[in-house]
C-alpha cells in the first residue's frame, strides 16, 4: 500500500529533478499567478473564495496533465482549502485518495502531482491514502480525525471521496462518546498553552482560545450529534479574524498567525482602521464570541459523558429535569433559564438571572442571555434597592462571576447597566505586566477581592470600586487614568442609587487605587512624608485604608503574577500596618529588625569590623550589612553584591549610633545562594581601606554599557514633596547587573549620599527611587538636586563609569 504524508520535499526530489532535467511546469506558473492575482483584487470572504477557485482550477489542470483517472482515484482537499478559506500564505492540504489498485499508477500520479507543486514553491501538506487508511489514521490520531471531517473532492472520483467522508463521519459519531474526553482534554491543553486571544496583546489567531482551532473544534463537536452549536452567531467574528490573518500574511510576507505588535499598524491600515487599538478591540471581541461559543459547546458535550459509578459506567439520561427558582427562573442541566410563563421584559430579570447563575456556579442559558440582552428593559436612575441587591450578589460570587459576566457582556446587558463600560470594553493594555484587556482585568479584580469581603464593613463599596477602578483608562489618559476615572466612578455609584457619602468613598478609592502600591514600593517607609501621603489618600479613615489595601492586592493579582510578588506584598502590608496603627492611636511595635540593627551597630562599634546578617523574607533573602558610616558605602556595597552576581530588589540605609546599617532585599532564595558572610566582611574591610580591586569586573561591565546604541533613554525625575529631609529622585531604565553601583558611585563622587533606595524590576525595567542627601545628611539645594538628576541619568546610560575608565 502507498502511504505517504508530508509537508516538505523528499530527498529524492532534487535528484529526480536534476536527473530528468525537469522544466518548470505551466501549472506551477498558474498556481503562482492564481495566488498573487488575488492578493489585491478583492478582500474578505470574496478573496478567499476566489483564491480557492483559482487554486482548484490549477489543480484540476494539473491532475489532467498528470494522467489522473476519472474513477478509482481522486484529489481531495482538507484544511483551509477544503473550507474555502485560503489566505495569501496558507498551506495547501491535499489527499490523493485511491481504491488501492494499481500501485505503480498511484506512485506515478503522486509524483506528477507533488513535484510541480513543489516547483511552484507552494506550501504543501500531502498524503496518499485509501479510504480504509484514512479511517485508520483518523481512529489513531485525534488531530487527523478532526481534519479529515472537512474532506472535499477537488477532481477525480467524487463517489470515492463522498463514500470516504461518509464513513469518516459515521465512525466519528459512533465513537464520539469515547473520543470526547480526548477531544476536550486537547482543547483545555491548547488553551492553557496559548492563552486567550481575546485578552492577549499579541494573540495567536490560530491556536489561542477564540481562534481558528476553536472554530474547527466547534464543527467537530457539532458533527458528533451529541451537542448543538450555540445560538449566538460566530460566523461574522470568524470571518473578521480570517480578514486579520489575510492582512497579516500580506503585511509580514510570510505564513504567520500571531498578531505581533510590530505588524499591528500595517495590518490595521490594510483593513481600514485609523487606530491600531481599534483593530485590537475588534480582534478581542471576535475572539470572545468564538471562545464563549466553544466554552458553551464543550460544556454541553461534557454533560453527555458517562458517569463512573462503582466500577461500572452509567450513561446520563437526557430527560428534561427542571428546578424552579425565584422570579420565574429555572435551572436545567447547569444553566439558568426562564420558565415558559416568564417574559424577558420583566424588570430586573437580567440582574436576578445573572446573580442566580453566579451565586450557584452556573451559567446563563445562551438563549436566555440573548433574550435578556435584546428585551430586558433599562433600569431607572437612580436604581431601586431591589436592583442593587442582585448586582452585589453577582459581584460577590468570586471566580463564578467571570463566565456569567462574559455572557452578559456579549449580550449587551453590561453596557445597558453601565454605559461608561463601553469606553474600556476590549481596550488593550500596552503593558507586559497586564495579561488582560482593561474590562476583563476589572472583572478579574472583582473576583480576586472576594476573599476579603468579610474583613471590611462595606463590601458593596469595595466590590464597586474594584469593578470601576480602571474606568478612566481611555485613550490619552495614561498615568492620569485614576484621576480621569474617579468622577466617572462617582457618577455610576450615584446612578446605582448609593448615597453621596458612599459615592464619594468609591470615587476616592478609584482616584487613589495606585497610591498605596506606589508609596510602599517606591518611597522610604521611615520618612514622615510617606506616611502623611498615605494618611491623606485615605482621608485619615481606617475603613478607607482597609478597603484600599484589599483593592491594591486584588488589582495586582488581577494584573498578573509579576505585579504581586511576595516582596511587593510584604512592602504593601508593612506600610499599611504602620499607618493603620497610627490611625487607631497605637504606637507601632518596634520592628524586630530595629532591635537587630541596634545589636549590629553595637558590635561594629566595639571592634570596628563590619557585620553581615542573612535573613529569610517573603519572596527572597535579606542581607543586613552594618559598617562604619562613610561616603560611598552604598555604592561599594552595591558593587560588591554585583560582583557576586546578587541582584538587588530594594535597599535602605540608615544610621544607628554612628554606624550605617544597610538592608538589601535580594533575589536569592536560600542562604546557600549567597556569598559566604566571612568573605563579604573581608571584602568590606578592604573596600574601606581603599582596595576596590574586587569591583574591577563590575566597572568594566558598566563601561561597556555606554557603548551600546540599543538602549532606550532613561526616565529621571524629581518627586516634589515626597520628603522634607531629602531630595527624592525616581529613575527608570533597563535592568542590568551593577546598575546600583553606577548610581551610588556617581553620587558619592559628587559628595552626595544615598539615604535610602527602593528598587524593583518589572518587565526588564529597573525602577528605582533614591532619597539623596548631602554627605552630612542635610537636604540638598535646588542646584545640588539638579546635579543629582544629571548624575543618575548619566549612570543609567553607563556614562559615569565609562568616563572614569577612560
Amino acid at each position: 500500500m502507498v502511504r505517504t504524508r508530508g509537508r516538505h520535499r523528499p530527498r529524492a526530489y532534487g535528484r529526480a529533478r536534476a536527473g530528468r532535467a525537469l522544466k518548470r511546469d505551466l501549472t506551477s506558473e498558474r498556481l503562482n499567478v492564481a495566488i498573487r492575482s488575488t492578493w489585491s483584487s478583492t478582500s474578505g470572504p470574496d478573496r478567499r473564495r476566489l483564491m480557492t477557485d483559482r487554486i482548484e482550477e490549477a489543480l484540476v489542470e494539473l491532475y489532467a496533465a498528470a494522467g489522473g483517472p476519472a474513477s478509482g482515484v481522486a484529489l481531495a482537499a482538507v484544511g483551509s482549502l477544503a473550507r474555502r478559506e485560503l489566505g495569501p500564505r496558507s498551506d495547501i492540504d491535499l489527499v490523493l485518495l485511491h481504491d488501492g489498485k494499481d500501485q505503480d499508477r498511484i506512485n506515478t500520479l503522486a509524483e506528477g502531482l507533488w513535484y510541480p507543486l513543489w516547483d511552484s514553491s507552494v506550501r504543501l501538506d500531502h498524503s496518499v491514502r485509501t479510504p480504509a487508511e484514512c479511517a485508520d489514521v483518523a481512529g489513531r490520531e485525534l488531530s487527523a480525525g478532526v481534519g479529515l471531517l472537512d474532506l472535499r473532492v477537488v477532481v477525480g472520483d467524487d463517489e470515492l471521496v463522498r463514500g470516504a467522508r461518509t464513513a469518516l463521519l459515521s465512525a466519528w459519531r459512533a465513537n464520539a462518546r469515547k473520543r470526547l474526553p480526548e477531544l476536550l482534554a486537547a482543547l483545555e491543553e491548547r488553551h492553557e498553552s496559548f492563552g486567550d486571544a481575546a485578552y492577549l496583546l499579541e494573540p495567536d489567531l490560530k491556536e489561542a482560545r477564540g481562534g481558528f482551532r476553536d472554530m474547527i473544534m466547534l464543527r467537530a463537536l457539532a458533527a458528533t450529534w451529541l451537542t448543538d452549536r450555540p445560538h449566538s452567531g460566530v460566523k461574522d467574528p470568524y470571518e473578521r479574524l480570517l480578514d486579520v490573518r489575510d492582512a497579516l500574511h500580506l503585511s509580514s510576507g510570510r505564513t504567520m498567525d500571531r498578531l505581533l505588535a510590530t505588524e499591528v499598524d500595517d495590518v490595521a491600515t490594510r483593513l481600514g482602521y485609523t487606530d491600531a487599538d481599534d483593530l485590537r478591540r475588534a480582534v478581542s471581541m471576535a475572539a470572545r464570541r468564538i471562545g464563549h461559543a466553544v466554552d458553551l459547546t464543550s460544556r454541553a458535550a461534557r454533560q453527555v459523558l458517562p458517569v463512573r459509578r462503582k466500577l461500572s459506567f452509567v450513561r446520563r439520561e437526557r430527560r428534561p429535569e427542571y428546578t424552579q427558582a425565584p422570579h420565574g427562573l429555572i435551572v436545567h442541566q447547569g444553566e439558568v433559564g426562564l420558565d415558559r410563563l416568564t417574559s424577558p421584559t420583566t424588570p430586573l430579570l437580567d440582574l436576578r438571572a445573572a446573580a442566580l447563575a453566579a451565586q450557584r456556579g452556573l451559567v446563563l442559558s445562551p438563549v436566555t442571555a440573548d433574550n435578556l440582552g435584546e428585551h430586558a428593559p433599562p433600569l431607572p436612575t437612580p436604581w431601586p434597592e431591589e436592583a442593587r441587591v442582585p448586582l452585589f450578589e453577582l459581584l460577590s460570587s468570586g471566580s463564578a462571576l467571570l463566565p456569567v459576566w462574559e455572557s452578559l457582556d456579549l449580550a449587551g446587558c453590561i453596557i445597558r447597566w453601565f454605559p461608561a463600560w463601553q469606553g474600556i470594553s476590549a481596550r488593550p493594555q500596552h503593558n507586559p505586566v497586564h495579561r488582560h484587556t482593561v474590562d476583563r482585568h476589572s472583572v478579574q479584580c472583582v473576583a480576586e477581592v472576594q476573599r476579603h469581603l468579610t474583613q471590611v464593613e462595606r463590601p458593596d463599596l469595595l466590590l464597586l470600586a474594584c469593578l470601576l477602578h480602571d474606568i478612566g483608562k481611555l485613550p490619552g489618559a495614561g498615568a492620569a487614568h485614576p484621576v480621569v476615572g474617579a468622577p466617572v466612578a462617582r457618577r455610576i455609584a450615584t446612578d446605582v442609587g448609593l448615597p453621596d457619602a458612599d459615592a464619594e468613598l468609591v470615587e476616592r478609592l478609584v482616584r487613589e487605587h495606585l497610591t498605596l502600591a506606589d508609596l510602599a514600593t517606591r518611597r522610604d517607609h521611615g520618612d514622615p512624608a510617606t506616611v502623611d501621603a498615605l494618611v491623606a489618600a485615605v482621608d485619615g479613615r481606617l475603613e478607607t485604608l482597609q478597603m484600599l489595601r484589599y483593592l491594591t492586592e486584588a488589582d495586582a493579582k488581577a494584573a498578573g503574577p509579576a505585579a504581586w510578588s511576595p516582596w511587593r506584598a510584604q512592602l504593601v502590608n508593612a506600610l499599611a500596618d504602620s499607618v493603620e496603627s497610627l490611625l487607631v492611636g497605637e504606637a507601632p511595635d518596634l520592628p524586630v529588625n530595629d532591635l537587630v540593627d541596634l545589636g549590629l551597630a553595637r558590635s561594629v562599634r566595639l571592634d570596628g569590623r563590619p557585620r553581615v546578617l542573612v535573613e529569610s523574607k517573603p519572596g527572597g533573602m535579606q542581607l543586613v550589612i552594618a559598617a562604619s558610616d562613610r561616603l560611598g558605602l552604598f555604592s561599594d556595597t552595591a558593587g560588591l553584591l554585583a560582583s557576586h552576581s546578587v541582584s538587588v530588589r530594594s535597599a535602605a540605609l540608615h544610621t544607628v549610633d554612628g554606624v550605617a546599617v544597610n538592608t538589601w532585599r535580594v533575589d536569592k532564595q536560600s542562604p546557600s545562594d549567597l556569598p559566604d558572610q566571612a568573605l563579604l566582611v573581608q571584602e568590606l574591610d578592604r573596600l574601606e581601606d581603599g582596595d576596590s580591586s574586587m569591583l574591577r569586573m563590575v566597572r568594566k561591565r558598566e563601561a561597556r554599557t555606554a557603548q551600546r546604541t540599543d538602549l532606550a533613554p532613561p526616565f529621571v525625575e524629581v518627586v516634589p514633596g515626597a520628603s522634607a529631609t531629602a531630595a527624592v529622585v525616581e529613575v527608570r531604565t533597563g535592568d542590568r547587573s551593577g546598575l546600583l553601583y553606577a548610581y551610588g558611585r556617581g553620587l558619592s563622587d559628587r559628595r552626595l549620599s544615598v539615604r535610602s533606595a527602593h528598587v524593583g524590576t518589572l518587565a526588564g525595567q529597573a525602577i528605582g527611587t533614591f532619597y539623596v542627601t548631602e554627605a552630612d545628611g542635610s537636604l540638598p539645594s535646588t542646584e545640588r538636586t539638579a546635579e543629582a538628576v544629571r548624575v543618575l541619568r548619566d549612570a543609567a546610560a553607563g556614562n559615569e563609569i565609562a568616563s572614569d575608565q577612560a
